[in-house]
């Protein structure tokens, strides 16, 4: 499916070591790319890039641990992909933070400020050290992992949500700077996904019998669904799609929680 072929591309994934991220750095490496494993530790980073070496040929994958908060460290991990493979092709931003669960009254101000610097901030630092050679290469993909919790309002993770509508129109505003330099940069906002990160909303049996009975499809989400529309936004697949938010929630939007 030469669509969906990154053979010889580059990508650099954020959160990788499980759920999403982690579907999604297999996901790419299945489709010919290398990728680069980073997340918080080290030893979970090389522990799941030793996997897909094994899986797929050795250098198919490298460990860098990089903590969002981190301005230097984040730039170590771009310098650090350079060094090792000369380029970076692809850029998923994946790793997020949600150290607050309750009404927006409660929340104090250090916590919506490590939500924000973690959710938004960190982001625009990657995009802003990876586009620069994309842009003078004239090709590279750019994708944030937001939520529909950016469409939605919430009673619980109303902090989280405001984050990550932000991370909708920083897409919006970057694909029209990135445009003419056929730099494409696009959010994927997934729904109820079975990942450690949603576990309190969906491991009581009774909220999990709820989250399928307003989602048409009548389950929750795999990382795995999300992997595939990543494939697709980094590869000539997607090519004409730039500056979007797509939904990957199995129907749940659409359902006005009825």
């Amino acid at each position: 499916m030469k669509m969906f072929d990154l053979s010889g591309k580059v990508a650099i994934v954020t959160g990788s070591t499980r759920g999403i991220g982690r579907a999604i750095a297999e996901a790419f490496a299945a489709a010919g790319a290398r990728v680069v494993i980073s997340s918080r530790k080290q030893p979970a980073c090389d522990e799941v890039a030793a996997a897909i070496n094994e899986t797929y040929g050795e250098d198919r994958a490298i460990a860098v641990a990089a903590s969002l908060s981190d301005k230097a460290a984040l730039e170590h991990l771009v310098a650090e992909t350079r060094r090792h493979w000369g380029r970076i092709d692809i850029l998923v931003c994946n790793a997020a933070s949600n150290p607050y669960y309750g009404p927006m009254a409660g929340i104090s101000d250090e916590q919506f400020r490590k939500i924000f610097d973690n959710n938004v901030l960190a982001n625009h630092w990657l995009v802003s050290m990876v586009s620069p050679e994309m842009i003078e290469r004239r090709d590279g993909a750019i994708i944030l992992v937001s939520s529909i919790g950016g469409l939605v309002g919430s009673s619980v993770i109303g902090a989280y949500n405001v984050s990550k509508a932000a991370d909708f129109q920083l897409v919006r505003n970057l694909a029209i700077e990135f445009g003419p330099s056929n730099v494409r940069i696009n959010a994927i906002a997934p729904g109820v996904i079975r990942t450690d990160f949603a576990r309190a909303l969906w491991e009581d049996p009774a909220a999990e019998a709820e989250l399928k009975r307003i989602t048409p499809l009548g389950r929750i989400g795999e990382p795995e669904d999300i992997a595939g529309t990543a494939v697709f936004l980094a590869s000539r697949a997607g090519a004409y799609v730039t500056g979007q938010a797509i939904v990957v929630d199995g129907g749940t939007t659409i359902t006005g929680g009825l």
